[in-house]
């Protein structure tokens, strides 16, 4: 039965380390990453509207109807 030659493998898993390093850092250079919304200043904001910029009172019917 013959012996397994491995004077090769010492070569083969030091070329497959930095190639697999290399292939890892392309894939990972084409990743979108998800980017968090930027903070708004409220200040900086204004909007163009025709009515006031003001609090209003909502007067909604009674829940129950009411008894004489």
């Amino acid at each position: 039965m013959p012996q397994l030659d491995t004077s090769t493998w010492f070569t083969t898993i030091m070329t497959m380390l930095p190639t697999l390093y290399l292939i890892m850092q392309l894939k990972l250079l084409n990743t979108n990453y998800y980017q968090p919304p930027l903070t708004k200043n409220s200040n900086l904001l204004s909007h163009k509207t025709h009515w006031q910029p003001k609090w209003t009172k909502i007067c909604l019917p009674p829940s129950q109807p009411q008894r004489s």
